[in-house]
């Protein structure tokens, strides 16, 4: 098994982690996209917060072990927006990657 195999075991399924979130209590999908990104196609049941505002956002949520699930459009701003709530004293957040491998339905 090379570094390779290893680092895609480890990748969450945006599709299965989506699909399994209705077994989460009180779980928060997460658009970090922006908001033009966001209208043009979305995960259903997600809510737009840009990475750019997060910090600001992560005030709105009470509780710190809410368990948050972030995703993007390839992965790159989900993985920063996860360091974001981490560093925020989030407990219990999954950074899905991006929007680019979900199958689902969208909502626009």
């Amino acid at each position: 098994m090379g570094l390779f195999d290893i680092l895609k075991k480890n990748k969450i399924d945006i599709n299965e982690a989506v699909a399994g979130l209705k077994d989460v209590p009180g779980a928060v999908l997460v658009d970090v996209r922006e908001p033009m990104e966001y209208a043009a196609g979305h995960i259903p049941g997600s809510t737009n917060i840009p990475v750019g505002s997060l910090k600001m956002a992560a005030d709105a949520f009470a509780e710190k072990s809410v368990p948050i699930y972030v995703y993007c459009q390839s992965g790159m701003r989900s993985r920063k927006a996860a360091a974001i709530l981490r560093e925020a004293g989030f407990s219990n957040v999954t950074d899905l990657g991006g929007i680019n491998a979900w199958r689902g339905p969208e909502e626009s």
